[in-house]
């Protein structure tokens, strides 16, 4: 009897240990298989669109990223979310930038992307602008640089100095075209971005074509600036650089109404007056023989090309076609351009435009 009764002691513990271990592996399992879902399991939600973008400013903390998800509910299960990302090492890893979430995304791809800062680039474009307040508007709305900062830069002669240029003239480095950044570019790294564009796009075909017109890459930009403004017919423009490069070859003012615009600083006249023509301003080209300071606006590619690639001919003259069609007609001496002129301001007259 006494030998029987260590041997049901041994049994019960055996079978309870057992029992323990039993237990033990089934908490694990269910411990594991809430981990593994914390990870793993799809736990966002794009509100019925096939991805949503989320930006995370530059400086921002673990909590704020926390709160921004949160708060537009694009996360499903937010302490399996807290889970992944402390186990993954996000909390002390957060990079700013825009990123993109799809639908159904598991916590592990979204931490992943946000972790390792895989960001989507932003497609910036930026076309048709004269002034500094111009070109911040587009570009602030695009990436994180706010549009004050921007304009204080582009305002700024000693930033201009830093990239070879004048205050005048800065507004030429901004080719005009549609270019992918990330979201947290600084305002330094979209100035330096625009830098570099401008040395790629005059490259060494282009600048010697500048050098066999007789014209620095500036004064190519300062004379597309105007030939941009006279004209929206790509296929006139040339036409009308031909002239200019006339005028200049014979020393002649340039007269370019463009320029007396941007001296008053009111593009939508649309009639030139005398009265215009006495603004004091380096500007005006009536006023003052040959090109102005600087730019009057950052010239597309294909007015740059038509003052690359001017037209060879002998107008002196050319004035808006009084159908309004948006073309000029050209003259070479001043009693035919006068002809031309008293026909368009007759249909000004006509359609009531005084000014």
């Amino acid at each position: 009897m006494n030998e029987l009764k260590p041997r049901k002691r041994n049994r019960i513990l055996f079978y309870s240990v057992g029992l323990v271990v039993v237990i033990a592996f089934c908490f694990g399992l269910v411990y594991a298989y809430n981990i593994y879902n914390s990870i793993y399991k799809p736990n966002v939600d794009t509100k019925g669109k096939e991805y949503v973008y989320i930006t995370i400013p530059t400086g921002s903390i673990y909590s704020e990223v926390i709160s921004n998800l949160f708060s537009k509910g694009y996360i499903i299960d937010t302490t399996s979310f807290k889970i992944a990302a402390s186990r993954l090492g996000y909390p002390h890893s957060v990079k700013p930038g825009r990123y993109k979430l799809t639908q159904h995304m598991s916590n592990k791809q979204l931490v992943g992307i946000l972790r390792s800062g895989l960001q989507i680039p932003v497609k910036v474009t930026f076309t048709g602008f004269r002034v500094p307040e111009q070109l911040a508007g587009k570009v602030s709305t695009q990436i994180e640089a706010d549009s004050v900062s921007i304009v204080a830069a582009l305002k700024s002669a000693k930033v201009a100095e830093r990239y070879g240029f004048t205050r005048e003239t800065f507004i030429a480095m901004f080719i005009p075209n549609t270019y992918e950044f990330y979201w947290n570019t600084s305002i330094d790294a979209f100035l330096d971005r625009m830098k570099k564009e401008y040395d790629i796009f005059w490259n060494e075909e282009r600048t010697y074509q500048s050098a066999e017109i007789g014209l620095t890459k500036m004064k190519v930009s300062i004379l597309a600036s105007i030939v941009e403004e006279e004209t929206i017919m790509s296929n006139e423009r040339p036409r009308v650089a031909g002239v200019y490069m006339n005028r200049i070859e014979k020393g002649m003012p340039l007269q370019a109404d463009p320029t007396v615009k941007f001296a008053v600083g009111d593009f939508a006249l649309r009639r030139i007056l005398t009265k215009h023509l006495q603004t004091d301003s380096p500007y005006n080209t009536y006023k003052n023989r040959g090109l102005p300071p600087g730019p009057i606006n950052a010239p597309s590619i294909s007015s740059i090309e038509a003052v690359l690639n001017f037209e060879q001919h002998r107008y002196l003259y050319f004035c808006a076609k009084s159908d309004f069609s948006g073309y000029h007609a050209f003259a070479k001496t001043l009693t035919e351009h006068n002809r031309n002129a008293r026909e368009y301001q007759a249909a000004l007259n006509k359609q009531r435009i005084f000014k």
